[in-house]
């Protein structure tokens, strides 16, 4: 029993052999222990030293991407200046080319001026017309101021004189009235003596001359008597006469009351003419100014891009070119909300251009007041509930600081990136 076969050990040894490949380093000899010791520690340091390294980069790293925000949502802005006709007319000449740099007051376009020209004249005409009408009427206040107030005193120096004749008609009537009685009194006493005559002849007791002369006298009376009737008769008309002549006079009087009146509607029609004459220089300045706009001139410095041609017929706001000031142009960069946390006014910007390479400094100007999703054609609406939320983009507009455009290189709508420094 204490004596092992051959098969026995020819079966224990793969195990036996086995079991000391699992032994590991328990199984090493003494000599090799104390080195696999000593390369432990140098391991340890390596792994913390590359710990370190990876937790300083990140640091640095973090620190860094930290300090910026950047976004490829940017492009160039700028104003777009649509130029217009004031006026309707033929286009007779067109001075510019698509993307001429023009300088301010430059002529763009020509309108045939020879319409607006006869206008001008034609307003001058009539200004000139109102001028003279206002000198005259001018004239016409002092005149009718004189004339009005001797006609007034005119007036009633004729009322007084009429009256005056009345009151001589009258005296004239009254006493062709007494003489009418007298002779009708001489008349009676003739025709009674002629009768007493007639009967003292008819007895021959008087002489034939006497009676003659009672014949004659009788006539005479009665003569008398005709001639102080009409006598009576022209005075009675004279009266009439000059009660008419009052009344003329005293409606002559009226009339020069109204002095004032007329005076004060001569003074209107000068005021009224003096109107007139403004409206005419009104007319004239418009014409004048319908004359220069037939020259259609740049507003401002820029590149012109025309939509207009010799032989079109323009109606006023029809736009004509468009006119791009390259010297006034910014960045217009579109952040994500979460990037706005600690950006502020003035920070400072450098924005990289896509066409040159070229790196141009800027700072913030200001940052919009709402999303370009809301100030879009048609914003978007949460009407049914269904929200999905998305990260919005505020835009911030970023200028560019003295002469970093110098050369007018940037055009509205280039692509660039600007990264804003935020600290």
């Amino acid at each position: 029993m204490a004596q092992r076969t051959d098969t026995d050990l020819a079966s224990n040894a793969p195990a036996e052999h086995a079991a000391g490949s699992q032994s590991g380093p328990a199984s090493q000899t003494p000599a090799q222990a104390p080195d696999l010791f000593r390369a432990r520690p140098h391991t340890q340091k390596f792994l913390i030293g590359a710990i370190l390294v990876l937790l300083i980069a990140g640091f640095l790293a973090w620190n860094y991407f930290s300090t910026y925000e950047s976004t490829d949502d940017a492009e160039v802005d700028g104003h777009m200046m649509p130029v217009s006709a004031r006026i309707s007319g033929y286009v007779a000449k067109v001075n510019v080319n698509d993307n001429q740099m023009v300088q301010p007051g430059a002529v763009l376009a020509e309108i045939d001026p020879r319409d607006y020209q006869v206008a001008v004249d034609q307003a001058r005409a009539a200004l000139a017309t109102a001028e003279a009408t206002a000198q005259v009427l001018h004239i016409a206040v002092p005149v009718t101021t004189v004339t009005t107030s001797s006609s007034l005193s005119s007036s009633q120096a004729d009322v007084e004189n009429t009256q005056a004749g009345i009151s001589a008609a009258q005296q004239q009537s009254e006493a062709a009235q007494a003489q009418l009685a007298q002779a009708q009194a001489n008349d009676v006493r003739a025709r009674n003596d002629l009768a007493r005559y007639r009967q003292l002849v008819a007895k021959q007791e008087i002489s034939q001359q006497l009676y003659d002369q009672a014949v004659a006298a009788a006539a005479s009376s009665s003569a008398a008597v005709s001639a102080a009737q009409a006598s009576a008769a022209a005075a009675a008309q004279q009266v009439t006469q000059a009660r008419s002549r009052l009344a003329q006079a005293q409606a002559g009087l009226r009339t020069s009351q109204t002095a004032p009146e007329q005076i004060a509607s001569v003074r209107a029609r000068a005021l009224s003419a003096e109107a007139e004459v403004k409206q005419r220089q009104a007319q004239v300045e418009q014409a004048e100014l319908n004359l220069q706009y037939t020259k259609i001139v740049a507003p401002t410095a820029g590149v012109v891009m025309k939509s207009v041609e010799v032989g079109m017929n323009v109606q006023p706001g029809q736009q004509l070119l468009m006119l791009v000031p390259l010297n006034d142009v910014w960045i217009t960069a579109n952040f994500k909300e979460t990037q706005l946390k600690h950006m502020r006014a003035s920070q400072r910007v450098d924005v990289q251009v896509d066409a040159n390479g070229r790196t141009y400094h800027g700072h913030i100007d200001s940052i919009a007041g709402s999303s370009g999703a809301r100030m879009s054609l048609l914003p978007p609406e949460n009407a049914t509930g269904n929200y999905v939320k998305v990260v919005q983009r505020i835009p911030v507009k970023i200028v560019l600081d003295p002469g970093q455009n110098n050369d007018l290189y940037l055009r509205p709508g280039m692509s660039v990136v600007p990264k804003v420094f935020l600290k």
